[in-house]
């Protein structure tokens, strides 16, 4: 490959040059609208008076930039990935990332114009951004001034760096977004004391170490979501909520999914309710000897949770003494930019390739979920990695990210339809899980239900929506707490880092912007209130056991176990 020259390079940047490949002023009045083309041949339709006013006000805008560059202005450009001063350093490489953003803006008005159905409107505007992220200058050498800068710094180092990184990632199969070689589970992540209690082809039950004297006299157990490793709720001691769980007091039991092989590719919904949680459940009740638990679902582990206990609830046992939901979807009416994956024809897709057997691979899933943050999960380590030569930084959070896990095929289905789809579970009696009907209305437990204020997975406001759906006949039994940051970054915030912050209101009103506007915000961290809940509905302090397990569960391995360790292929 031949690199350019530091002549070449510099002509790039030279406003004079950039201004000879520029369209001269007659010609602006026939530059099309940004996306006209792109909707046109994807058959989209736009009202010709919007296409018109929208046509106006891009020429207005573009030839009021146009005029900044004439005069040598710098314009002024609002949006970080154009924060570095060398983007404003000179004018035609401001002037670039100010047109890109205009051409961005327009672009995404013509998708939200189109006329079309509202799950077609968010399908075409999906792909508009896509394409509009992927074509930001700052992902190309050619029109990057900080690249362009490394790269004369170090002599073509930083491009030599960059390509050896992207070959790297080219066989692992994935885009690096932290130092791999920083973390080791059981090393500096998921380091919680503890032993593993119980392991079934499933799952493995962790019960962790005590770290006080005396501890409620109800249990607290765990289930995290099995789309992903268990340890983001357990990553350095500084910010992990088991051990905060532990160390307020509270006998905490973990379930530890399998990342499952071709051994579980037969595996249902069915199976991780009865086979899973309820066994878990059982486990708990009898190492524990108490009837009632305190029980905590996180993402699609509390809707798993929810179903167990709506189970549970119809064979007449009501194990929770209090149910907490993060970020959780129970009602499935508003699944924000995730509906785009799901309509009849793509589940049926899915359906006649894994209904009756298979894997979804983790990678699959890794990249859905990265392309709905492309600038912050991808784009921005393309620059980084590849474009600058950086090594990725240590991020322990971002290493989580990047570990994968696969999902069988028929309990992916099953979820697709039922709840995304089909949106079967909030309505009571209308799905029948491990032989029982499913009516969520009939869990009998005090809930504690946490949302993040920019989550791009589980709306705020369809996590609010459970408070609807349990304890109907006494509403005074649920409490809702809103956090600052998304999905993840909103659930871990330790109260030792005094960072982001929270909402409440002890009001329960039906709409979630009602609750919204009678919500207070308070800084810091949401989860002290959640341990007040634990211990209101922990019971009395009792002397912490020594020993984990029982006679019957006899501590198999130390913590986190070998199911955490296993990886996706």
């Amino acid at each position: 490959m031949n690199m350019p020259d530091a002549q070449t390079l510099a002509s790039w940047m030279d406003p004079n040059q950039w201004k000879s490949w520029m369209p001269t002023p007659d010609a602006l009045a026939n530059i099309p609208l940004p996306g006209a083309a792109l909707l046109r041949e994807a058959g989209a339709t736009v009202r010709p008076d919007v296409l018109e006013t929208l046509k106006n006000e891009y020429m207005a805008e573009f030839g009021a930039l146009w005029q900044q560059l004439l005069e040598g202005k710098t314009p002024t450009i609002r949006d970080r990935r154009f924060s570095n001063p060398a983007w404003t350093a000179n004018p035609v490489t401001a002037f670039n990332a100010a047109a890109y953003l205009l051409n961005a803006k327009f672009m995404l008005a013509m998708a939200d114009a189109v006329e079309a159905s509202l799950q077609q409107k968010q399908k075409i505007r999906f792909a508009v951004q896509q394409v509009v992220d992927a074509m930001s200058p700052a992902n190309f050498l050619a029109t990057n001034p900080e690249a362009q800068q490394a790269l004369l710094e170090s002599k073509g180092e930083s491009l030599t760096r960059g390509l050896k990184n992207m070959l790297a990632d080219m066989q692992k199969g994935y885009i690096s977004l932290s130092d791999d070689k920083a973390f080791e589970v059981g090393r500096n992540l998921a380091t919680t004391e503890g032993e593993v209690v119980l392991e079934t082809p499933l799952f493995q039950l962790i019960q962790y170490k005590p770290l006080t004297d005396t501890v409620k006299q109800r249990p607290l157990l765990m289930v995290p979501p099995c789309i992903n490793k268990y340890y983001i709720l357990d990553l350095q001691p500084a910010n992990s909520l088991v051990r905060y769980a532990v160390e307020q007091g509270n006998t905490v039991f973990l379930v530890s999914w399998r990342n499952p092989d071709a051994s579980l590719a037969k595996t249902s919904w069915d199976d991780y309710t009865e086979q899973g949680v309820i066994r878990a459940i059982r486990a708990v009740q009898d190492i524990t000897e108490e009837e009632q638990l305190n029980l905590l679902g996180f993402c699609v582990g509390g809707t798993l949770l929810s179903t167990a206990l709506a189970v549970l609830a119809a064979r007449g046992e009501q194990p929770a003494a209090s149910l907490t939901l993060l970020t959780t979807f129970l009602d499935f009416s508003d699944t924000g930019v995730l509906n785009v994956f799901v309509d009849e024809a793509q589940v049926q897709i899915r359906e006649q390739t894994l209904a009756q057997g298979g894997l979804m691979p983790g990678r699959d899933l890794a990249s859905t979920f990265s392309s709905l943050r492309p600038n912050d999960l991808v784009w921005n380590y393309v620059q980084s990695n590849y474009l600058k030569g950086n090594d990725p930084a240590a991020f322990d959070l971002l290493y989580w990210n990047s570990d994968s896990t696969n999902l069988p095929g028929p309990m992916f289905c099953w979820y697709l339809r039922n709840t995304y789809l089909e949106n079967k579970l909030k309505d009571p009696g209308r799905l029948t899980v491990a032989g029982e009907k499913v009516d969520l209305t009939t869990i009998d437990a005090p809930a504690f239900i946490y949302g993040s204020r920019e989550d791009h997975i589980v709306p705020w406001t369809s996590a609010y929506a459970s408070m609807n759906i349990l304890n109907p006949e006494q509403r005074e039994a649920n409490r809702f707490v809103l956090g600052a940051s998304g999905h993840i970054a909103g659930v871990i915030n330790p109260p030792s880092k005094n960072k982001r912050s929270y909402w409440v209101n002890d009001g329960r009103p039906e709409e979630a912007q009602a609750w919204f506007e009678g919500a207070v915000e308070h800084p810091g961290s949401w989860w002290p209130l959640w341990a007040a809940f634990l211990a209101e509905h922990g019971g009395k302090d009792v002397k912490a056991r020594v020993m984990l397990g029982n006679a019957q569960y006899r501590p198999i391995e130390p913590a986190p176990g070998r199911y955490v360790r296993e990886k996706a292929d």
